[in-house]
């Protein structure tokens, strides 16, 4: 066996996957789910109603949207219920855009339940859009809470679109987010008490509580009591705290038994600082140095979000952890070449794997972006990996292009995929580890790809929320 399969062999045995059949088994999970309400729908006469006649078609339709909707919403839950087999093979990127895709569709067929049902009734009724509205919300049991659930989740979803995310603090943002919950225990009333395919079918009843009672126990045992166990069992609590650039800081933090946390080089926990007020919103951080027994580091910028406080933590303050999540992590190396890239604060996971990863004396490259000298930070660690484990570090310095790109201005005559040959001459050859903001990553994956490195070989987590 050579050196190379000697140390893929020793990463996979550190860093077990998850098998490769687990996500076509959550997948098919979620596809089934649509299809048994689709069948529920159908079974209570969904289709010949959907014929009868324009006004019994549209309530037919508003039924089968209404019952797709909330499904779509369970699965929603699930998909952010941070379910560990279900985080680790799919990743947190992609978990939340099917989370968006899920919610924005859910929304859209939950307004169309509205007003097909609405249409479909004023039809049978012989009577105005306005009047039966106002006769379904104020008469119809649960119709009221329906109302306010239907509200909520507008909110939400709202709230969500790129542009408003942005001008809204994080705090705020995740904040706004948890009334997606009030929605769809407010929503379950409507359909207890006056939902035609819950009442009058045995198999949808069954079928409707067991989804419920799954999505509700994925919040209650992997939101909730897995790191409430967690922080208990391990009490973690700050041990120091170290200034590595300007806006930059990195803890280091204590506990007990910290080599029983599942928790591996390239994650993020999310972390609550029992300092005082805000405490309760919690806030992700990278790990930026693999976990030991007894010490974890994560390194935090100040983005104007909360983060700030963090350069003000007191050593011995207690701390709540939720995670690890992400799957930026060594167990996707198959050993020999690896090239990171990094840009700003993207190089805290990163960091965590050169020092973790069991590669040889130039087997890895770092490609570091930072907009001044002053904004990079581990300059002391990366020569200290440039020194011990012969790791090749590239400096990318400079005002952002005006173009999108994931080079600095001074560099705008040179093709990305050109540029990014010169720096990493394997490249085409390794694994590929990339960490930073949505457009700098967007770049970055285009120019990889162009210089011929497999998707499959390209692992990337991205900021964003």
């Amino acid at each position: 066996m050579t050196a190379g399969a000697d140390r893929r062999v020793a990463a996979r045995r550190a860093l077990p996957p998850v098998p490769g059949w687990w996500a076509d088994l959550a997948g098919g999970a979620a596809v089934l789910s649509l299809l048994v309400v689709t069948a529920l729908w159908a079974a209570d006469r969904g289709v010949p109603e959907l014929l009868a006649g324009p006004a019994p078609g549209l309530t037919s339709a508003g039924r089968l949207a209404g019952l797709v909707s909330a499904d779509l919403m369970l699965v929603q839950v699930v998909l952010m219920a941070r379910v560990p087999l279900i985080e680790r093979r799919f990743g947190q990127d992609r978990l939340a855009r099917w989370h968006r895709l899920t919610g924005f569709t859910s929304l859209h067929l939950l307004l169309a339940h509205v007003l097909l049902t609405v249409l479909g009734y004023a039809g049978t009724a012989r009577q105005g859009v306005l009047a039966q509205t106002w006769e379904l919300v104020v008469t119809y049991p649960g119709m009221l809470l329906a109302t306010a659930a239907f509200g909520l989740l507008a909110l939400v979803a709202v709230t969500s679109v790129r542009a408003a995310r942005r001008r809204l603090r994080y705090e705020s943002w995740h904040l706004l987010h948890l009334y997606a919950y009030l929605g769809i225990a407010l929503a379950l009333p409507h359909q207890l008490w006056t939902g035609a395919d819950f009442l009058a079918s045995p198999a949808a009843r069954a079928y409707w509580w067991t989804v419920y009672l799954l999505a509700l126990a994925s919040v209650l045992v992997y939101r909730l009591g897995l790191p409430a166990w967690r922080s208990l069992r391990h009490r973690i609590e700050v041990a120091a705290v170290v200034p590595e650039a300007p806006g930059l800081t990195s803890v280091w933090l204590r506990g007990r038994d910290l080599h029983r946390l599942p928790a591996r080089a390239g994650q993020f926990l999310l972390w609550r600082f029992l300092d005082g007020p805000g405490w309760s919103r919690a806030h992700p951080y990278s790990l930026s140095a693999p976990p030991t027994g007894e010490l974890m580091r994560i390194t935090v910028k100040d983005l104007g979000d909360g983060s700030a406080r963090v350069a003000a933590l007191r050593p011995g303050t207690r701390v709540l952890v939720e995670g690890p999540y992400g799957r930026l992590t060594g167990e996707h190396w198959r050993g020999g070449g690896i090239t990171m890239l990094a840009c700003g604060v993207g190089i805290t996971p990163l960091l965590a794997l050169l020092w973790e990863l069991p590669y040889a004396p130039g087997e890895a490259v770092l490609l570091y972006r930072a907009r001044t000298p002053d904004d990079l930070a581990f300059r002391a660690e990366l020569d200290r990996l440039a020194a011990e484990r012969g790791l090749v570090v590239r400096h990318l310095v400079g005002p952002r292009a005006r173009r999108p790109a994931w080079l600095p201005a001074h560099a705008d005559g040179l093709p990305d995929v050109e540029a990014l040959r010169r720096l990493s001459p394997d490249i085409a050859d390794h694994d590929v580890f990339l960490c930073g903001p949505d457009g700098w990553v967007d770049a970055a994956r285009a120019a990889i790809r162009a210089a011929g490195v497999p998707d499959a070989r390209v692992h990337h987590e991205q900021f964003a929320w």
